[in-house]
Parts: C-alpha cells; structure tokens; sequence
C-alpha cells in the first residue's frame, strides 16, 4: 500500500522549515523503517551526525546499509538500544556518553501499538515501558549531553490516540500483563478495548512528558533545551503490520486506505528537529486531524494539566529513577 500513496509534504518541510544540520549530532530511536528511518535520512542529508537507536536485527542492520546507500555522504552510527530492556537503555546512553560530548536532537521516536497484554522482563507493559518509560530514561540519561548544546531539541512523538479518558497511574506500575487482557476482535478493529486504551495512555504519556519537561525547564531556568512534540496522523508504517500480526487490527482495512506515506507521515518530527523557528512546546502535526501539512497546533487542555503531568512523571521516575535538571 506505501508504494501507491504519494509523498505531499516533505519537500516543503525540508525546504522550508529545515536548517543546515552541519556539525550536529542526532539520535533516534526505531530507525529501521517508517517515520524514524525517513527522519533520520532527512537529518543526515542536511548534515547531522545521526545516532540510530535500534534492537540489534537483521532489520536493523539493513536498514544501516540502506541509509548509507541512500545518503552516501551521511554520517550513521549505530548503537543498539532495547527500549524493552531498561539495561539495554543504559548501555546505550553509556555508549553515546563515551563518543559524544554534545547532542543537539534526541528524537524518541519508536514505539509499538495495540499488543498483546504482556510484561517486559522488567514488568511493566510493553507498551508502555517501549513508547513512554524507556524513552524517558534515554532523555534523563543524556541530559548531560544534550544541555551542552546551543539549542538542544527533545521531540516526543505522540499520535491522534492522544485524546481520550484520563492518564491513569496503573499503566505505569509494574503490572504487565495484568491490564485488561487483549480484547475481541471486534473491539480490535474498531480501535476499541484494552490494547487500544493502553496505546492511548502511551500517546498521551508522551505529550505529557513533553509539557513536564518544559514546566520543570522553565522553572530551573534552562532555555537552550527545546522540548517538542509531533504526531504523524494516519500514515501507513511496520506500525500497522506489526500490530495486525498479533491480531491488534486489520491492516487491510477501509480506514487504513486514508493514510499518509512514510515520508508525510515523518514530517512532524523533522519539523520539530530543524525548524529554526521552533519554540518550547511547540506542537507539530496534520492540520486535518489525520492527514496534511505539519502545522503548529494547539494542544490539548488536558495534555498539559498539573494532574497529567504529575502522573507520567511521577510514574517514570518510580521506574528509573529521578531526572536531575
């Protein structure tokens, strides 16, 4: 199906709202196809040095390979980096410590949607400790780094799951396995049930996140740290077909017939990495919901609130530890 569907917007992004990236130094996380692996080619064709930020695979590895082939000139290095594996994170960021001195983007990027109720071997949902908890250990770990920049940039990348009930502290906890089992199928394809309300807590975790950095930021007097977030609206990615192997939707449904290509789909967040106007907070996204150009949004009244906040970053830090600004 991404081979049908025509690339709208990213030319205007790159030429419009992108800078020269020439001796900055990127990372990302889920590289190995989709939004994160066209970010970071776009981010290597302007110059950056660019970190990937993947489970060791053969896809992992081809995706290398591809990028390499596609940017000749760009500088890759990869790391292996588990966001299902809290110690895989902290060799990673241990890793990015020991060759860099600076980074200017850190984008978290990955994430897996509507699987199965299962742990992690550190307990917490998969889901959640892969979108939210892993991501937020990554920043807090290369904070250091990332404070040594003129303009650092932290984008979080949400999604249209974003809306919904309230962020609730027990997706948070180690209860893996124990939140809601997997749903009918009739409940999966609708987009309904608990897989598809613990996505939902994930997506919102992340705007989250990003609204808490940014108050605690600002009130410890940093402003050369740009937290920032995007979301993709409905773009056709390995996030759909991993999700319908597991039997978490129909890949080959209606309403995936609507989705933008990898490419529209990765605009947000390559905007939110090199536009020179972006300010904190800023909300990067489809104007329509689920398809168009990147525009600034408006967030969410309830994205931002204290009680919001306080429960995403209370809940990370109860698993890795505190984030020292």
């Amino acid at each position: 199906m991404t081979n049908q569907i025509k690339t709208l917007h990213l030319d205007e992004v790159i030429n419009n709202h992108s800078q020269d990236m020439t001796g900055k130094v990127a990372a990302v996380t889920g590289t190995t196809s989709g939004t994160g692996y066209v970010c970071a080619r776009e981010l290597a064709k302007k110059g950056a040095t660019v970190i990937l930020l993947n489970r060791e695979s053969e896809r992992s590895q081809k995706s290398l390979e591809s990028l390499t082939s596609e940017v000749p000139n760009g500088k890759f290095e990869a790391v292996a980096c588990d966001l299902q594996n809290f110690d895989s994170v902290r060799a990673a960021t241990d890793q990015i410590k020991a060759n860099y001195e600076v980074l200017d983007v850190l984008v978290n990027n990955a994430g897996v949607m509507a699987l199965p109720d299962k742990a992690t071997n550190d307990g917490y949902d998969v889901q959640m400790q892969t979108n939210v908890i892993s991501h937020f250990l990554l920043t807090k770990e290369l904070y250091p780094l990332l404070k040594e920049s003129d303009e650092a940039r932290i984008v979080n990348h949400s999604s249209m799951a974003r809306l919904g009930g309230p962020l609730s502290a027990e997706y948070f906890g180690k209860n893996g396995g124990n939140l809601g089992g997997d749903g009918t199928e009739e409940e999966n394809n609708g987009f309904q049930g608990p897989r598809w309300e613990r996505y939902h807590q994930t997506k919102l975790a992340n705007c989250a996140f990003t609204y808490g950095l940014k108050k605690k930021l600002e009130e410890a007097g940093v402003t050369n740290v740009l937290p920032l977030l995007a979301h993709p609206g409905l773009a056709a990615t390995n996030l759909q077909v991993t999700t319908a192997e597991t039997g978490g939707m129909d890949a080959e449904s209606e309403f995936m017939q609507r989705a933008q290509s990898p490419e529209d789909g990765a605009t947000g967040i390559i905007r939110a990495s090199m536009d020179s106007e972006a300010k904190p907070g800023n909300f990067y996204g489809p104007t329509e919901g689920w398809s168009g150009f990147p525009d600034l949004l408006e967030p969410e009244e309830f994205l931002y609130s204290d009680e919001t906040i306080n429960i995403n970053w209370e809940g990370c830090e109860k698993a890795v530890g505190e984030f020292a600004l």
